[in-house]
């Protein structure tokens, strides 16, 4: 069985972790999906349902509905202040 909010939370951890804050944005902490696939890829049975649901959550951001490997390796993920 599938533990969605301590999935959410470890992705949570991870971006605070790989990602940096980008004071043109508040200071918000964002990581480029690539960085984010490579280094979690062994932590996630499906990172795309997990950033689908943290998004749902309101706990982080990104273009786009579904984020692929290669084709949106350069999209930010971006923590919001919530968190």
């Amino acid at each position: 069985m599938l533990d969605i909010d301590g999935e959410v939370k470890t992705l949570v951890e991870k971006i605070k972790e790989l990602g940096a804050p980008d004071q043109a944005d508040h200071g918000r902490i964002k990581v480029k999906y690539g960085i984010l696939f490579r280094e979690t890829s062994d932590l996630f049975e499906a990172l795309a349902g997990t950033m689908r649901a943290a998004k749902r959550k309101k706990l982080v951001t990104f273009d786009g509905e579904l984020l692929l490997q290669g084709v949106h390796d350069n999209v930010d993920v971006v923590l919001l202040e919530a968190c």
